[in-house]
């Protein structure tokens, strides 16, 4: 079984910063594409930043500029790290990992989803 676990959400004011974790563990063959996503109360889930295993980034724009995504592929662990942040930035942050997975039958490729950390932005 593969799992997605994150960290370093919390409570922080306007212009502070976090650093988000996900570490993928289990039978991981290779990992494909990282990312991270967000899901605000009433609204959709949307894409935040995804990184390929080249380490090219794709951003969207309301974060451009402010959050970075890495990844330390040793580790098949994906950051983000969210500077200058704002209350609207306030949501449950999911990462999302591409994954080829060692199974019974060989291997098999999925995309897997972490169980959500909270970013809360207030003063």
């Amino acid at each position: 079984q593969v799992q997605l676990v994150e960290s370093g959400g919390g409570l922080v004011q306007p212009g502070g910063s976090l650093r988000l974790s996900c570490a993928a563990s289990g039978s991981i063959f290779s990992i494909n594409g990282m990312g991270w996503y967000r899901q605000a109360p009433w609204k959709q889930r949307e894409v935040v930043a995804t990184i390929t295993s080249g380490g090219s980034t794709n951003y969207a724009d309301s974060v451009k500029g402010r959050f970075t995504i890495s990844r330390d592929n040793a580790k098949n662990t994906v950051y983000l790290q969210m500077n200058s942040l704002k209350p609207a930035d306030t949501a449950v942050y999911y990462c999302n990992a591409e994954i080829t997975s060692w199974t019974t039958g060989g291997r098999a490729y999925r995309e897997h989803w972490g169980q959500g950390t909270q970013v809360a932005v207030s003063s």
